[in-house]
């Protein structure tokens, strides 16, 4: 089981930027999603999780600006990012997110952001 992001890029500050997670498996819908990022010299957290069902949970800072949905028959889980901060510069990833569970990490999405 592994996964692979795409979709960062460089963009000015309250641009946008749509993230892509495509994961293999054929248990994928049935898993809690969770999109990550790690700033530089920074630990890596949690963004935004979707259950199987699409129960969403937000961290504070990105609440409103970004949304975390899914495609099952894809295997594939989007983060649709706007009116981006330079704060949001990070390495963007996904992984299940639940405790115990983690699959092998890809290499992320680097998303960047201009003032």
């Amino acid at each position: 089981v592994k996964v692979v992001e795409s979709g960062g890029g460089l963009v000015q500050s309250g641009g946008s930027l749509r993230l892509s997670c495509a994961a293999s498996g054929s248990r994928f819908s049935i898993y809690t999603m969770g999109w990550y990022r790690r700033a530089p010299g920074k630990q890596r957290d949690v963004v935004a999780t979707i259950t199987r069902n699409g129960t969403t949970k937000y961290v504070d800072s990105v609440k409103g600006r970004f949304t975390i949905s899914r495609d099952n028959a894809k295997n594939t889980v989007y983060l649709q990012m706007n009116n981006l901060k330079p704060r949001d510069t990070a390495v963007y990833y996904c992984n299940r997110a639940e405790i115990g569970a983690t699959m092998p990490w890809g290499q992320g999405t680097q998303v960047t952001v201009s003032t």
